[in-house]
């Protein structure tokens, strides 16, 4: 498996005592019988935001939705030493168990079959360890750096460049911040973010709405161990007066621990499988995933270039499961750049937006994954900064980083900013709209692939290019997003100016000609009656015309 964190020294725990002859196992079941359940009710399983998202994408409740059988669930611990999960995409417990109760779990007339995915176990709670990690897994990780940061200009902030890269400042002039956008953050640990004055507004606010450790469920504290998560979460959800902010911190985060760090199993692609499977039923919108997986400790689980198809990998089909359910996935691309091709699974995923990293120059960074993947598709997807990115370290300082990990979140908080935008967008539309805006659209490669996305062209698109043609009068609408019934709109250099409104399919809803007392003041409009929507405003004066979307709340 391949891990691209920068992680350095921890161990996990989990289970009581257990003998040593123990592994982990993936029992799948052949039907999958309901008592309790029904389709017809899907809110017994299923929150109203994940409805909500379900009914927005056209996609129903199906079976893959309903639990696991609890009368298999029963008769399987009746073998097993314990029962770590179910996972309901690909009906099937994870257990512990010895050989004598695989061989004995196999004989059960609804049990389909039985996969090792994790030799041993981990130790029990009161063992935690906290051995140094080898030699040989260190050099795989990129370290946190202490020096090469970018020299900042005066009152810039350390976040400054990463976000106009972006566009994230222009994205916070218009007052989008992540609101009402639920993100779920899977990594390995998220040390102080309870205590660091940049997440005390998550804190405080309750905009951390749930936490769980996949790896041990007994852990119901997931503000410890390594801080790769605490450094990715920074580049999403962090603010902290005059000193940095994050492309989204407004918005809800769900925060997941699924990686396992001393020993690479497959066991780490089905706890994500899992967090994904929770992360749906409690209506998260965007996955941020800084793992991936390749090879592991037993080369018998080894996935082979071929495997990376989009449709394959344990946690490929997990991540397009979360996809198709209206989630969008956001997974860094890889660190073992320049090979290509170098990705690893889930970003071989046709549904996932795989994410590369550029450097200061705007050049793809020497350790970013490249693709292609084993069906030749383009990957990565989209890049942002990732060579000295700004984050925030677990003692509360600001440091510099690099690695695709920290390239992603970046793309995440965009994503989350346009989606407030615009509510009204599926996931596939909004992806469409990212790619659209980049820098490398109409030549993608292997490198980049689309190129650094843009919020300004994302949102406006082709009304933009139409916006910035000759701009050589003020041209500004405002209040936008507006509430009120007035709107203001600076235009052209005449007193009088015809005003249109269209709704998005392109019928008008409204044509006015407007006047001023002088071509210093605003055109001013009464809105009242404009239903809540998007829509979009154009003003006219001979050969003069600018259009521009307008949001309504």
């Amino acid at each position: 498996m391949y891990k691209y964190l920068v992680l350095a020294f921890i161990s996990f725990s989990f289970l009581g005592q257990i003998a040593q002859a123990q592994d982990r196992y993936a029992v799948f079941f052949k039907y999958k019988p309901q008592s309790s359940f029904s389709l017809e009710r899907p809110s017994e399983f299923l929150t109203e935001r994940a409805l909500q998202r379900r009914v927005k994408e056209n996609v129903s409740p199906d079976s893959t939705d309903l639990p696991v059988s609890e009368g298999y669930v029963e008769q399987v611990k009746e073998y097993a030493t314990a029962i770590l999960y179910q996972t309901k995409w690909l009906n099937a417990s994870l257990v512990v168990a010895d050989l004598e109760a695989v061989q004995n779990i196999e004989q059960l007339p609804f049990v389909d079959r039985v996969e090792l995915v994790g030799k041993g176990y981990n130790p029990q709670p009161n063992e935690r360890l906290r051995t140094p990690e080898s030699e040989s897994k260190i050099q795989k990780f990129l370290p946190l750096e202490k020096a090469n940061a970018r020299t900042l200009v005066a009152e810039e902030l350390p976040s400054d460049f990463q976000n106009s890269l972006l566009g994230i400042d222009k994205m916070h002039e218009e007052g989008f911040k992540g609101e009402g956008i639920r993100i779920a953050v899977f990594d390995v640990g998220f040390p102080a973010v309870n205590t660091i004055n940049a997440f005390s507004h998550l804190i405080n606010n309750g905009q951390i709405i749930d936490q769980k450790d996949f790896v041990r469920p007994w852990n119901e504290n997931v503000f410890t161990d390594y801080q790769h998560g605490t450094n990715v979460l920074s580049l999403i959800g962090a603010m902290e007066a005059e000193a940095y902010i994050s492309g989204a911190p407004n918005a809800e985060y769900f925060l997941a621990m699924t990686e396992e760090l001393l020993t690479e199993y497959k066991i780490e692609e089905y706890n994500w499988l899992r967090a994904a499977e929770y992360a749906d039923s409690i209506g998260v919108d965007i996955i941020n995933s800084s793992l991936g997986y390749f090879d592991f400790d037993d080369p018998s689980m080894n996935y082979t270039f071929e495997d990376l198809d989009g449709k394959t990998t344990v946690i490929t089909r997990a991540a397009n499961f979360a996809s198709q359910k209206g989630i969008l996935v956001v997974n860094s691309v890889g660190n073992y750049g320049p090979s290509e091709p170098s990705l690893v699974a889930p970003s071989d995923s046709p549904e996932v937006l795989a994410i590369g990293s550029v450097n200061q120059d705007l050049a793809v960074s020497n350790f970013s994954s490249r693709g292609p993947t084993s069906d030749g598709r383009i990957k990565p997807d989209l890049a942002a900064f990732g060579n000295g990115v700004s984050l925030i370290r677990n003692n509360g300082s600001i440091g510099p980083g690099s690695g695709t990990s920290f390239a992603a979140p970046q793309i995440v908080a965009l994503a989350a900013g346009l989606w407030q935008a615009r509510p009204d967008w599926t996931r596939s539309e909004l992806i469409d709209n990212l790619l659209r805006s980049a820098s490398n659209y109409d030549n993608p490669d292997n490198l980049i692939g689309y190129g650094i996305p843009d919020f300004y062209k994302a949102l406006y698109g082709e009304i933009l290019s139409i916006e910035e043609q000759g701009e050589e009068l003020v041209w500004k609408v405002y209040p936008n997003p507006i509430s009120g019934n007035s709107l203001k709109i600076h235009f052209g250099k005449n007193l009088e100016a015809s005003f249109t409104i269209f709704d998005m399919s392109g019928k008008s809803i409204s044509n006015l000609q407007l006047k001023r007392n002088s071509n210093k003041d605003p055109f001013e409009v009464n809105i009242e009656g404009l239903p809540s929507g998007f829509f979009i405003i154009q003003m006219e004066d001979g050969s003069d015309i600018k259009r521009q979307k307008l949001i309504r709340y």
